[in-house]
């Protein structure tokens, strides 16, 4: 989930637009609703998702704005990825302690970077790419784009979601691997009969949390 001022995404968000990024935001409302009950998780389980997104980042806020700024989320039933640009350890490191704190989240998969690349130009390519894969993905035959979540920070793309079988991850990859601007790919999409889908979030299995 990328953000520009927390009061842009928490407005997106309060709307309970998908995390799908830009093509859920210009389908409008109703499309959401109709694109999420297309998913494996459900209507709820984007639901579900949307409110640890909100809480998430508004721990990430309240430490602080440059943290808040620097990294964002992909959530597809509780397996949270995490991305971004930062150039201290600690910042990671926090950003990642934070996120555990949301109620609901059964992974964290940390690809946060520490570099000093990035900036507005970077910023605007990556936005631009996101954009422009998933409308790819959107028009690709045999691939249920509403499935897949798509990040791109400084050139790697952060997929997360899930696959009906292996064809359709190999197509999403090999549609993804094409595209200009993109020097690596990195994909965390899982299999529909994966386990990870149906743990229960750590802490939850005797309804407690620690």
């Amino acid at each position: 989930m990328r953000k520009v001022s927390f009061p842009a995404a928490a407005a997106m968000l309060a709307l309970g637009l998908s995390l799908q990024g830009c093509v859920g935001a210009a389908i409008g409302g109703a499309a959401t609703v109709g694109s999420a009950a297309m998913q494996d998780r459900g209507l709820r389980g984007a639901v579900t998702d949307n409110a640890i997104a909100i809480e998430i980042n508004h721990y990430w806020f309240q430490k602080s704005e440059k943290l808040f700024a620097a990294v964002q989320t992909q959530i597809y039933e509780g397996r949270v990825l995490v991305s971004g640009a930062v150039t201290d350890p600690d910042m990671r490191a926090e950003a990642i302690r934070l996120a555990w704190q949301a109620k609901g989240v059964r992974e964290i998969i940390n690809e946060i970077e520490i570099t000093d690349e990035g900036g507005l130009k970077a910023y605007a390519k990556d936005t631009w790419s996101a954009g422009e894969l998933r409308s790819r993905l959107l028009f690709a035959r045999g691939v249920n784009s509403s499935n897949y979540s798509v990040e791109v920070v400084n050139g790697t793309v952060y997929l997360l979601g899930v696959f009906t079988d292996a064809a359709e991850h190999d197509r999403v990859l090999a549609i993804a691997r094409s595209q200009s601007n993109i020097r690596r790919v990195v994909s965390h999409v899982i299999a529909r009969d994966d386990p990870r889908r149906f743990r229960s979030p750590p802490g939850e299995e005797t309804g407690t949390r620690s």
